[in-house]
């Protein structure tokens, strides 16, 4: 069974250079300095993940030259919270698009919902043998009333849709394999402290509801123990490799003859230690792409994709592999061949 991309498509919030806003969000701009970005997107008032989510799907179908009505199955990742709570966004979507014979599946696994997507197309179409188009999505759109998109976590968060149409049978930048780790110790890393069933928000108690800054949350984990800080980083480069060479010997493919890691969307520092770790030229990453948009969630892999393919840097037969980090945590991989 197998499946290839046949179209791409992208929506964006405002392009907003990244030195021009950083004292909107940091004290000090020298916090971010060294990594590396420099631009990301603002979605303006009213704009929610949705409707950035519907106008990449449509941009990615119109390339693709397939109809919503055609489609048998809708995937939307999304790496932040929809515009409601209690609310299925991924049907939300399905309906924004008019594809209403599809089925809607939502992907929740943060950063890595893009990566894990393409599992999920083919378990589907594993198990529905009439399934032939498929559309995954993946969105963010920041809460800055629950975050703060410089400080969240180590990259300058934004705003942004990226959709694939995928076709069963397409010989082109076919997917090969997904594989993915799980470590769920970390689960509590990164939450938001109240709103959830735990500790439902109350009158006059949600404005004050938000997400530490990722250096204070591993204080809070760490204390002061600097070692201990520096063993998780390194751990997440171990898993990314490892995820990355599980995926490589399921599908026969020799780490090394990969042509490129397009990885979520991580600080200059952070992406040069994970070319290092794979042994790998920093590039062959996304680095320059990374710094250009800054992180826009699971859309990152997504965006790569619809970029390698309108650059045309690559040749039939590459191997691309889709890496990414997820809180929760966890560590995906999917190989797809050009």
């Amino acid at each position: 069974m197998t499946f290839g991309v046949v179209g791409t498509g992208h929506s964006l919030g405002e392009e907003v250079p990244v030195d021009a806003a950083v004292t909107e969000y940091l004290p000090d701009p020298r916090a971010i300095r060294g990594w590396g970005y420099r631009a990301f997107h603002r979605a303006p008032a009213g704009v929610g993940l949705t409707d950035l989510a519907v106008l990449a799907a449509q941009k990615a179908l119109a390339g693709a030259g397939v109809a919503a009505a055609d489609l048998d199955l809708v995937v939307l990742a999304m790496s932040d919270i929809p515009e409601y709570l209690y609310w299925d966004a991924a049907a939300a979507v399905q309906a924004g698009l008019a594809a209403h014979r599809a089925e809607a599946v939502l992907a929740n696994q943060a950063c890595g919902g893009g990566v894990t997507a393409f599992d999920t197309v083919a378990g589907r179409f594993a198990t529905h043998e009439d399934h032939r188009v498929a559309l995954i999505v993946g969105a963010n759109r920041v809460c800055e009333a629950y975050c703060n998109r410089m400080a969240l976590n180590t990259c300058v968060n934004g705003d942004g849709a990226a959709a694939v149409v995928v076709r069963r049978g397409h010989p082109a930048w076919q997917w090969l394999v997904t594989e993915t780790v799980t470590d769920g110790r970390h689960a509590d890393l990164l939450r938001l402290p109240a709103g959830g069933a735990a500790r439902p928000f109350t009158a006059g108690s949600a404005g004050s509801m938000r997400i530490g800054s990722a250096y204070d949350r591993l204080e809070a984990r760490y204390g002061a123990d600097v070692v201990a800080m520096a063993e998780f980083a390194g751990m997440t480069l171990r898993r990314t490799r490892q995820v990355l060479e599980r995926a490589c010997e399921r599908a026969g493919v020799a780490p090394g003859s990969v042509a490129r890691i397009v990885h979520l969307h991580d600080n200059l520092p952070a992406l040069t230690d994970l070319a290092g770790e794979l042994g790998v030229p920093l590039s062959r990453t996304n680095a320059d792409l990374a710094a250009a948009h800054g992180h826009l969630g699971c859309a990152d892999q997504l965006l790569g994709i619809d970029h390698l393919i309108a650059s045309g840097e690559l040749a039939p037969g590459d191997v691309v592999a889709l890496t990414s980090v997820g809180s929760g945590m966890h560590w995906a991989c999917t190989l797809l061949q050009v």
